[in-house]
């Protein structure tokens, strides 16, 4: 086990596509034939699958902003850890923690794993 005091350049780009809204972008970090599943949702298949389904939650705030606070190197798995400020559309935000777990193929991810409780950015943030 590697945990890594400065995140992999990689890591940096990835978390900078997905804070500038770029499923196009994300994508390309991700195998043709990778999994993505982003909490209970179902997982989805396939890079085009992948950047279509990203794209679809993308339009649903206004931005977000990731704060990496650990990434462990464990062979061709990663772990990283952190909070994500999520923009909603009413202009409120709200902060929440994340983990996420790669599997990585020739350097690119496999199998994106993302554990959150998603639930209080759709909550009535009154």
């Amino acid at each position: 086990m590697n945990q890594t005091p400065q995140p992999p350049g990689w890591i940096t780009e990835l978390f900078g596509v997905i804070d500038s809204k770029d499923a196009a972008a994300f994508g390309n970090f991700l195998t043709p034939d990778g999994t993505f599943r982003f909490g209970n949702a179902p997982p989805v298949q396939g890079r085009n699958e992948i950047t279509a389904a990203v794209h679809g939650f993308f339009s649903t705030i206004a931005s977000l902003s990731h704060d990496l606070q650990d990434v462990w190197e464990f062979g061709d798995d990663v772990i990283c850890r952190g909070e994500v400020t999520y923009g909603r559309h009413d202009g409120s935000s709200v902060t929440l923690p994340f983990a996420d777990v790669f599997r990585m193929q020739d350097a690119l991810i496999s199998d994106y794993r993302i554990y959150m409780d998603i639930a209080p950015l759709y909550a009535d943030p009154s």
